[in-house]
């Protein structure tokens, strides 16, 4: 038989409660996400500061004192990369604070817009960090296999 729109689950009526323990296990897990974004934000603003340091610090002394450029690096081009890291950095930590400040929210109003807020980000937190994963993962793999190729042909 196959599928018709009106045709439901039982699921598609059933409301979801939370009982005592699942509401503390939130409250516990919004305390911990807000003290991670915390410090994520406080990393943050070390990896800008670092950027800045190493723009203004390094451009002003001489090359010949400069570190990065013995090993063939800019000042500019370690400064972007912090700058990257601090970029990357900022959006799972926002969507871990939005999640924490949303879901004590939801358990002290008993709002259930704030709860679904709550939820959707940590649903893009994970995403985020998902995706980042992969994304590196990737990486890795095609600079194993470049570093396997060219370490086959220069043994021929």
């Amino acid at each position: 038989m196959p599928f018709r729109k009106q045709d439901s689950s039982v699921f598609d009526n059933f409301e979801l409660r939370l009982n005592e323990s699942s509401k503390k296990f939130l409250r516990e897990t919004a305390k911990w996400a807000f003290i991670l974004a915390i410090i994520g934000f406080i990393m943050i603003g070390i990896f800008v500061f670092v950027a800045v340091f190493f723009l203004v610090m390094f451009t002003a002394l001489n090359s010949s004192v400069n570190p990065f450029v013995q090993s063939g690096l800019s000042v500019e081009f370690v400064a972007i990369v912090y700058f990257v890291m601090a970029l990357l950095y900022f959006f799972p930590v926002l969507y871990l604070y939005k999640f924490s400040r949303k879901m004590k929210s939801a358990l002290i109003e008993k709002n259930t817009e704030d709860l679904t807020l709550a939820f959707s980000n940590l649903k893009s937190f994970f995403k985020f960090i998902g995706i980042t994963v992969l994304i590196f993962l990737g990486l890795y793999i095609l600079i194993l296999g470049f570093s396997i190729i060219a370490g086959v042909s220069a043994q021929f």
